[in-house]
């Protein structure tokens, strides 16, 4: 429930910052952060993508996992968890290489960004946990022996 909960926020976030960039929202809210300059950098789009698209896309899957790990058929099994903890380790490989653009090659910082990153690196470390403390599947039955 929690990667879920970190999870919709992400879309959420990812979903607003996508919305400013392809011109439905109007301003952005920043406060005194460099969200703009970041956005507006040619690294703010990959292969003609916005960056943020990839984030609502992740998101939107770590939101997808982590409601179907939810589900009593998926309850006792470590395969969402797993998938959780690659899907979000991703993320913060992806985040890591977004937050070295924005220190060292675009000079500013987005705040939203930033946000983002924890959120990530929140999702990661408790998919991690939940591999640990995952309960496992039931033992089969046996049989008294014959």
């Amino acid at each position: 429930m929690v990667t879920a909960t970190l999870s919709l926020l992400g879309f959420l976030l990812s979903l607003y910052l996508w919305l400013w960039k392809i011109g439905v929202v109007g301003e952005m809210a920043c406060g005194t952060g460099a969200c703009e300059t970041v956005q507006l950098s040619r690294y703010a789009t990959i292969g003609g993508i916005p960056v943020a698209f990839f984030g609502v896309a992740g998101y939107f899957g770590l939101l997808a996992v982590s409601l179907a790990g939810l589900q009593p058929r998926w309850i006792h099994s470590a395969g969402p968890g797993a998938l959780l903890a690659l899907m979000s380790g991703a993320g913060v490989a992806f985040t890591g290489y977004l937050s070295y653009l924005e220190a060292f090659v675009i000079g500013a910082w987005c705040r939203w960004c930033l946000v983002s990153a924890g959120l990530i690196v929140l999702i990661f470390l408790v998919s991690l946990l939940s591999l640990r403390t995952s309960p496992s599947a039931p033992a089969p039955p046996t049989r008294p022996p014959a």
